[in-house]
């Protein structure tokens, strides 16, 4: 027996026209250097199309890629809606990738057009001889008309000149929601990134997840700071989101650092955020210096790495919740968030997982023989995940053999559907035998009131096999003994996980999209760099 249910694509042109006529009003406001800009969806519906027209016109077809390097601004919005609703590919770039990799994921992507932020073309400019099938460049705002004359190769056009004229209305084609909607690259901590194709459907259903009252809990009385780059997986569908809630945007633009950020926050009135620790940790400091006025805000959502306990601490102290939430390029990103469930003693305990996953991504746990593990929140294993919205292969590569991805997380899973992520795969420390967490001892040590930041990674030892070396960022005008860091620790776990083995670092390096790189740490201390102190 079959439904005579309508089967209508589940496409983003629907979210455009939905977002674009029933919540028309709503808004993206957009940081300056003094205040910000703002336009509603149905100004940004109204350039998209202009700009989809203006596209056709240099060529662009479907299935073509076009790819963005810019900030996280309502011009990079427009590009979203235009370039996927015309039966084309969005690519945004990772701005803070090296040049060698920016090129590597054009290159590999095939993009042909590329929209650059004016801000940001100096250093583009460097990358231009790398890309030899970019005929079409696209400047969005003002740019050093220096820099603009000195571009050879591809043709150089203004944004706002070229859709300029342009109708506000464009025949979207309806594409079979299985077509390639938009794609982002991993950002490449081991060996070259790689891509990740996502669907017009699963942007749809992805769109629609988010915005549950157990995960981002969005509507049109929201207004959303969204902290996290576009470029990192399509800024975790907000821009997308955005159009099926009517919850207004805020994008910040290049204006990331505190100050400015403070600013913005300020102004604009955001009562929601999302963005990765490191943000949230300058934000927090800035504020408690100077008083700024963060008083809008009610929660922020931190994914990219894990959340510390102090850092939550420090926002419930201004009334703002920080909200964990974990994903992947490959997933979306959305596969937990972390809301405590109704009528829970222990809510703090909750609130430290990375959360519950939601109905459409199925979770897996598997020992070191691929065995099948329970989820009774004792068993730890690999995680492993499969859905709607999560990748079944890698751009121009094989795709996943059991049709499951293996996401290197490793943790375990409660009854009631709550991951606890103990480590990645490769970071897990192997003691004699033993499994020590690397982010439960960083997250302990940035409890310390000392310490800013700390980062763990195993090192060779030759009675234990590995043992933990921990490298600690301390605050400013913050002073502490390594001993009394061990002592600390000790208190809160079995000795044997103690590191006898601590550095002082001035700062812990990122990836692009503000995780711990923990493979330049063990390289820093494979060539002795590091100046390790051995205590006890």
């Amino acid at each position: 027996m079959h439904s005579t249910m309508q089967d209508v694509p589940l496409s983003v042109r629907r979210l455009l026209e939905h977002g674009s006529t029933v919540h028309s009003g709503s808004r993206v406001l957009t940081a300056m250097p003094e205040g910000y800009t703002e336009a509603s969806f149905a100004e940004v519906a109204a350039n998209a199309a202009r700009l989809a027209g203006a596209l056709r016109g240099l060529g662009v077809g479907e299935g073509d890629r076009v790819a963005t390097f810019m900030w996280n601004n309502q011009q990079h919005l427009e590009a979203y809606y235009a370039v996927p609703c015309m039966g084309a590919v969005i690519h945004p770039l990772n701005i803070r990738l090296p040049g060698e990799q920016i090129a590597y994921t054009a290159n590999h992507a095939g993009d042909q057009v590329i929209i650059v932020d004016g801000s940001l073309l100096a250093p583009f400019t460097g990358l231009i001889p790398h890309l030899p099938q970019v005929r079409h460049l696209i400047v969005n705002g003002p740019a050093d008309p220096a820099v603009v004359a000195g571009i050879t190769g591809p043709e150089v056009h203004d944004y706002a000149a070229l859709i300029a004229g342009q109708p506000d209305s464009y025949d979207w084609p309806d594409v079979d929601e299985r077509q390639a909607a938009a794609m982002c690259y991993t950002s490449g901590t081991t060996g070259h990134p790689k891509g990740v194709v996502y669907s017009h459907r699963s942007i749809y259903l992805h769109s629609l997840a988010i915005a549950l009252p157990d995960v981002f809990d969005l509507s049109a009385a929201d207004c959303v700071l969204a902290v996290v780059p576009q470029f990192h997986v399509l800024a975790w569908g907000l821009p997308y989101t955005a159009f099926v809630t009517g919850c207004w945007l805020a994008m910040p633009d290049r204006f990331l650092a505190p100050e400015p950020l403070a600013g913005f926050v300020a102004a604009a009135r955001p009562n929601k955020a999302a963005g990765v620790p490191t943000v949230w940790q300058g934000l927090i400091r800035y504020a408690d210096a100077t008083g700024a006025d963060l008083s809008s805000l009610t929660e922020a959502v931190v994914g990219g790495s894990a959340c510390p306990p102090s850092l939550m601490a420090d926002y419930d102290r201004h009334g703002i919740t920080l909200v964990h939430a974990w994903g992947m390029t490959e997933m979306s990103p959305l596969g937990t968030l972390s809301r405590p469930p109704a009528g829970a003693r222990d809510r703090e305990a909750y609130r430290l997982t990375q959360g519950r996953f939601p109905a459409s991504v199925e979770p897996r746990l598997i020992g070191p023989d691929g065995s099948v593990l329970p989820h009774d929140g004792h068993s730890v294993g690999e995680l492993l995940v499969r859905g709607p919205w999560i990748t079944a292969g890698y751009y121009q590569e094989e795709p996943f053999a059991d049709g499951w991805l293996r996401t290197g997380d490793v943790g375990l899973i409660s009854p009631d559907g709550y991951l606890t992520l103990t480590d990645r795969a490769k970071d897990v420390i192997k003691s004699g035998g033993e499994w020590i967490s690397s982010v439960e001892l960083e997250n302990l040590l940035m409890g310390h009131p000392a310490v800013l930041e700390a980062a763990v990674v195993g090192v060779p030892d030759e009675r234990w096999g590995e043992r933990p070396l921990a490298t600690v960022v301390l605050k400013e005008k913050g002073s502490v003994a390594f001993a009394e860091l061990q002592d600390y620790l000790a208190a809160r776990l079995p000795k044997w996980q103690v590191p006898e083995r601590w550095a002082f670092v001035d700062e812990v390096p990122k990836t692009s999209v503000g995780k711990i790189d923990k493979k330049v740490l063990r390289a820093r201390h494979a060539a002795g760099e590091l100046d390790v102190t051995t205590v006890g």
